[in-house]
């Protein structure tokens, strides 16, 4: 089971970006909306923090198709005439895809992911558990032609709740039918990923693929990998009846 930024796909964006907020003020404009970008930047991120505080969630996920939606409740002065409500309805959808277009800056799949997805295919069921938006995870795999290899893709935005929480990690255990025993995890990140996959009782593979993030309650990878090639090694190493508990890398 997968996480997908940092793990499988090596992506950069820049939120904040001045030029993407002018684009989606200049297209808003045909769709009724008049704000200005700065104006329509800063209600963007304060309604995403407003959402985070109101969750009752103890690692809290927004949905940004939910804040684009409250966005558009509060400015909206009316539909043109020439706008059908269902296209007004899907609006929120369609802003949350443009702004993750206009933000990215670089993605690609990592070196040798695809290759090793490949070798693994016919022998385990491949899934994702991924602390992400599905406007964005899923186009996104699909961009870089990865999407196919996985089934359940269990996307925090969709449950109201992230990483290390264990229930996202239990929701893609049941979706290949196996025990935690049965399964390795495979993320970037020593608290949400390593901890998350011990709290669900999996073991726990840590790509090193970029800076670790030290975090106070970090729990140690059954099995550091530092290049995406190493994780069939890493997979033979934890099925292995001699394998101890000690970490590996």
């Amino acid at each position: 089971i997968f996480d997908i930024n940092g793990t499988l796909i090596d992506i950069e964006t820049d939120e904040r970006r001045e030029d993407a907020f002018r684009a989606l003020t200049h297209f808003l404009v045909y769709q009724g909306v008049s704000i200005g970008w700065r104006e329509l930047r800063d209600l963007y991120f304060e309604t995403m923090r407003r959402q985070h505080a109101a969750s009752p969630e103890a690692h809290p996920e927004i949905d940004v198709v939910s804040v684009w939606r409250a966005l558009l409740e509060q400015h909206a002065t009316g539909l043109p005439d020439a706008l059908p409500v269902e296209k007004f309805r899907q609006l929120p959808l369609t802003l949350a895809e443009m702004h993750r277009a206009l933000v990215r800056v670089r993605l690609r799949p990592f070196p040798e992911v695809r290759t090793v997805l490949e070798q693994m295919r016919p022998r385990f069921r491949l899934a994702i558990v991924s602390d992400h938006q599905t406007p964005y995870g899923l186009p996104e795999l699909r961009a870089v032609g990865l999407r196919d290899f996985f089934d359940p893709v269990v996307i925090s935005a969709d449950h109201g709740f992230r990483k290390p929480d264990p229930r996202l990690f239990q929701y893609a255990l049941a979706g290949v039918q196996a025990r935690p025993d049965q399964a390795v995890y495979i993320g970037n990140d020593p608290y949400h990923d390593v901890g998350g996959a011990h709290a669900a009782g999996m073991k726990c593979v840590l790509f090193s693929s970029g800076p670790v993030k030290a975090h106070p309650f970090s729990t140690p990878a059954d099995y550091v990998i530092y290049h995406f090639g190493q994780l069939p090694e890493a997979v033979r190493y934890l099925a292995s009846p001699s394998h101890n508990e000690s970490t590996h890398s």
